[in-house]
């Protein structure tokens, strides 16, 4: 009966070790981003941000405690890398995954987290499929397609324009949000004279621009990605067409400039949330001083930032449930969390995973190539 008595003694002696043990070891956060491909800086900016983040969280003794241990892993701005990504990440024992940039990128790893039952909070992935297929564990920090959709419709109509073309690149996120202006625009009365797709990754839209101009446009908004806009401005200039033109918050990038030139760029307007350079909030202005005092540089866009709330997020999460747990984490986000105070503005979530609150602004290029918040 001793030896019985002993044996259960040490068995409850090893489980309660291990419960008090279980959050004790380091907290496992995940990032998956795209720190190779055409997409590479915005992912390079993620991590730094991020990185940024869990050094100083480290330094103030962690969360509850425990260190916070990032697990980063590249996914190439491409959906099948992507993939594997999020299959390391699983195995590794992250309690939740940061990203990633491009919403068919991050749909490619939806079902991936979702089935190791890990929470996963996109950062630059705009598209309205993403939350609407009931996942439990998937939030965003980034606004929706049909929020920008609105937003990108209202802005044609009150500038005047009457004929518009619609160019996208057939990616998840560029031609949803085609599709959801198109229709708004289509309720209104506004014409459509061009809607179609160009090919990404490409370095000659001469064929394609001829086409535009056929159609006539009194405003082409084009709703891909930063570096096939900053080749379409640089292209139709040197057509000698000085049509104008808008984009979406992928354009939303320094790079922008640098592949369009500064006399393509000058007057191009887009749609996104504040960029780093515009954000007031007191935590945005100290963490982007801490980031150039690290990086000698500042986030080319606001996509690392968002990276950066969702970090946050997670973070109190933890620290509010005392559950380095995924189900507590996303049940708290979804339920719990409001107005929480981030480098973007206030973030609460919705029951679909959805930020709540309209983040859009619009900017134009200067002729300096400075990107300038309107009024």
């Amino acid at each position: 009966m001793k030896h019985v008595v002993k044996a259960l003694t040490l068995a409850l002696a090893a489980s309660l070790l291990m419960a008090a043990t279980a959050f004790a070891a380091p907290v496992k956060i995940g990032l998956m981003c795209p720190l190779t491909g055409k997409w590479a800086s915005e992912g390079q900016d993620m991590r730094n941000i991020v990185t940024l983040l869990a050094d100083e969280l480290n330094k103030a003794g962690g969360i509850n405690g425990n260190k916070v241990e990032l697990v980063v892993e590249d996914d190439g701005g491409d959906p099948r890398t992507a993939a594997l990504a999020a299959q390391k990440l699983t195995t590794s024992g992250v309690i939740a995954a940061i990203g990633t940039y491009g919403s068919a990128v991050t749909e490619a790893s939806q079902s991936i987290y979702d089935e190791a039952g890990v929470v996963q909070i996109a950062t630059g992935s705009t598209a309205v499929r993403l939350t609407e297929k009931g996942l439990k564990r998937f939030l965003r920090t980034a606004p929706r397609d049909d929020e920008q959709g609105m937003v990108a419709a209202k802005l044609i109509k009150a500038k005047g324009y009457k004929a518009v073309a619609l160019l996208h690149d057939n990616s998840s996120y560029a031609k949803g949000l085609a599709d959801e202006t198109k229709a708004l625009l289509d309720k209104a009365g506004t014409k459509i004279v061009f809607y179609d797709a160009l090919t990404p990754g490409e370095r000659d839209y001469t064929a394609i621009l001829t086409k535009l101009k056929a159609a006539n446009p009194d405003i082409i908004f084009c709703t891909g990605y930063y570096p096939e806009v900053g080749m379409l401005l640089r292209q139709k200039m040197e057509m000698k067409w000085n049509v104008p033109m808008m984009g979406g918050d992928a354009a939303n990038h320094a790079d922008l400039v640098k592949i369009s030139g500064k006399e393509a760029a000058k007057g191009y307007f887009f749609l996104s949330p504040p960029g780093p350079q515009d954000l007031d909030a007191p935590a945005a202005k100290s963490m982007l001083t801490a980031y150039k005092a690290k990086y000698n540089s500042v986030p080319g866009s606001v996509w690392s930032v968002l990276a950066g709330d969702a970090f946050n997020v997670i973070v109190e999460a933890v620290k509010s449930t005392g559950k380095a747990d995924s189900g507590a984490i996303a049940e708290y986000l979804k339920t719990k969390l409001k107005n929480y105070p981030g480098f973007t503005g206030q973030i609460s979530f919705n029951e679909k995973g959805d930020r709540v609150g309209d983040l859009y602004r619009v900017y134009e290029v200067n002729a300096n190539g400075e990107f300038i918040l309107q009024p």
